[in-house]
């Protein structure tokens, strides 16, 4: 039970899943139980630390409140220090180095596919010019080639690691987690905050291909831009998607 709470704070909130904050615990309520199964189960499984999980009575998930803030946010310049982006990337190291999880993960030719019809709906759209969405696919080639399985968070933005100080005390949102591609995560921490990807792939250590990081980062601009579009977001915004997009030419 929940007391003595002033307010009830909306984190996020779109047509599909919602994440308030009362008090020290947040509420995710998603109409897709198989997104928050995968949650819990990641959780449980992650060798890294992760919210507790206070209780769940689907549709909504219950999980305390981490320690510490963000890493950063995409578009905002991140206060944290070089060595917690160094400890975020060693903590995502210590990740897929951990058995998979026992549920499929998505293909390559299974992404290209999307990959393609998204930027098909961007020029046919208006929304980007012609040549920067060709100009980012030829780019995103590069990240769709066979790859060795690792256990992944599936969506490793900078907001879902926390850290205080030098060290990482949590990381949220598991609901995407499957076997994928390692240089996804990292992909994803870094987007649109390269100045930290030596700091990353200082704490992460080898076996990482930086062609392929910054393909990753074209491949999701382009990929995730209609959904944002769609849910309420901005991709335009200074230092977000498009930025990304467009400091690929």
């Amino acid at each position: 039970m929940m007391t003595d709470v002033d307010e009830v704070e909306v984190v996020v909130a779109h047509d599909e899943r919602a994440t308030l904050r009362v008090g020290d615990v947040f509420l995710k309520i998603d109409a897709d139980q198989r997104r928050a199964d995968v949650e819990v189960e990641a959780m449980a499984m992650a060798p890294i630390p992760t919210p507790e999980v206070r209780w769940r009575r689907p549709p909504v998930l219950a999980l305390a409140a981490l320690p510490g803030t963000a890493l950063g946010r995409l578009g905002e310049p991140s206060t944290a220090s070089s060595a917690a982006w160094a400890a975020a990337g060693a903590a995502a190291r210590t990740l897929h180095d951990a058995p998979l999880p026992p549920w499929p993960g998505r293909s390559v030719a299974e992404i290209a596919s999307e990959l393609d019809a998204e930027c098909e709906w961007l020029v046919t759209n208006g929304v980007l010019p012609a040549d920067l969405v060709v100009h980012n696919r030829r780019i995103a080639e590069a990240a769709l080639r066979p790859w060795t399985p690792a256990f992944t968070h599936g969506d490793l933005q900078l907001t879902h690691v926390f850290v205080e100080g030098d060290e990482v005390t949590g990381v949220l949102d598991w609901s995407e987690a499957a076997p994928g591609d390692a240089m996804y995560d990292l992909a994803t921490l870094t987007l649109g905050h390269e100045e930290h990807l030596d700091d990353v792939v200082a704490g992460y250590g080898t076996d990482v291909d930086l062609d392929v990081i910054r393909a990753w980062w074209s491949l999701r601009s382009l990929r995730g831009a209609r959904w944002l579009v769609e849910h309420g977001f901005d991709p335009s915004s200074p230092g977000c998607e498009f930025d990304v997009l467009r400091s690929r030419m």
